[in-house]
């Protein structure tokens, strides 16, 4: 599956803990020109419309390596991660749900930003909860870049900085909930979602000018080198302009903001797997990048 040209990300050095902002190209870390002072991606994407210009007419070849740069999460933190659920058929279809209406608003969740998302190579902890069974979902990320409130579908992707991949890590022993007072309560978002280490991004935010249509990309996911999702966005339910739109509509999106756009067919629920120590997950996405993340147990 090919690889961008050139992504931004964060890395830290030996020795040092604290993020830095630099850009990968060739497979290489980079250095950013000198003309670009965001110490951050939260600070650079909330500049986006000086900086845009700049990066895009950028000679990456020009720029100094960085040696001994480990990869960290692209964004730390943005100010909302919003999920799109069901947003695949054939994951519709794998599920045993009523085949999804593309006309439709679709149905968001939220995920807590700074506790679930982590770096693109790092090791996520398993819940120790024994009714825990952590799923997997590979998801096409988009990094918004301008803050938008009730955009078009139309205009809805001019407010899109870039794209990154990410793993909609889901535990479904906890998802149900029993006794519930209410039925509206018998399901538990928050524990299914929201658990520490739970959203993987990464490696970096490919620039939407590197993507020329960000309805055509591949998706696969491989546990244990197993290849388990293997999609398309073309098979979106709803496409990437109307969930940004759909959003915008509900609130105020900010520079930063993740819109994870839901996963293919593949995940471990329908045959009953789900993930274990020790298992590797690694998810692709066409021209976004790989990330690869190892689960461990308590």
């Amino acid at each position: 599956m090919n690889k961008p040209s050139s992504a931004l990300i964060q890395y830290i050095l030996p020795g040092d803990p604290t993020p830095r902002l630099g850009i990968q190209a060739d497979g290489e870390v980079r250095r950013l020109p000198p003309q670009i002072t965001a110490a951050t991606m939260m600070e650079l994407l909330e500049n986006w419309d000086a900086y845009a210009s700049v990066l895009e007419s950028l000679d990456t070849s020009v720029l100094e390596p960085v040696h001994d740069a480990a990869l960290v999460a692209p964004l730390t933190f943005p100010h909302k991660v919003i999920c799109a659920g069901v947003n695949y058929y054939d994951h519709a279809q794998e599920m045993g749900t009523a085949r999804p209406d593309s006309e439709a608003d679709p149905f968001f969740f939220l995920k807590t930003p700074t506790t679930t998302i982590v770096g693109p190579y790092d090791d996520i902890q398993l819940p120790g909860n024994p009714a825990s069974k952590v799923d997997w979902e590979a998801e096409l990320a988009v990094v918004v870049g301008k803050t938008c409130k009730n955009a078009s579908a139309e205009d809805a992707l001019s407010y899109v900085a870039g794209y990154t991949v990410a793993n909609d890590l889901s535990d479904r022993g906890l998802f149900p909930r029993a006794g519930a007072v209410f039925p509206a309560f018998s399901f538990d978002w928050f524990a299914h979602k929201s658990q520490d280490g739970f959203c993987p991004i990464g490696p970096g935010v490919v620039p939407s000018w590197l993507v020329k249509d960000p309805q055509t990309l591949a998706v696969q996911l491989f546990v244990n080198d197993e290849l388990k999702q293997d999609g398309n966005t073309r098979d979106m339910v709803i496409t990437i302009a109307k969930l940004v739109a759909a959003a915008s509509r509900l609130l105020t999106l900010q520079p930063g903001d993740l819109i994870l756009t839901g996963t293919p067919a593949g995940v471990g629920m329908p045959k009953g797997t789900f993930l274990k120590a020790d298992d590797v997950v690694r998810v692709e996405i066409e021209g976004i990048g790989s990330i690869r993340n190892r689960m461990i147990g308590k």
